[in-house]
């Protein structure tokens, strides 16, 4: 469910702040874990491929999104 489309295009699904839980499917060029929530990319760094977790998002952009594992 995207929220509201703005003259760019739609706005990604996740928001700062949020949690959910993923699973790593691939590795990016800088080595961060690579996740989808709806299809939008989550660039979570410190995991690895096969890995389920929970993370928090950092930082949300056009066409992607940066978060962290949460540890709560």
């Amino acid at each position: 469910m995207y929220r509201q489309r703005s003259e760019r295009g739609p706005l990604a699904p996740v928001s700062v702040g949020e949690t959910h839980t993923v699973k790593i499917e691939s590795r990016g060029k800088g080595g961060d874990g690579i996740a989808r929530i709806q299809g939008f990319v989550v660039f979570v760094p410190g995991t690895n491929v096969g890995d389920e977790v929970k993370v928090r998002i950092r930082a949300v952009r056009r066409r992607f999104a940066i978060a962290e594992v949460s540890t709560e």
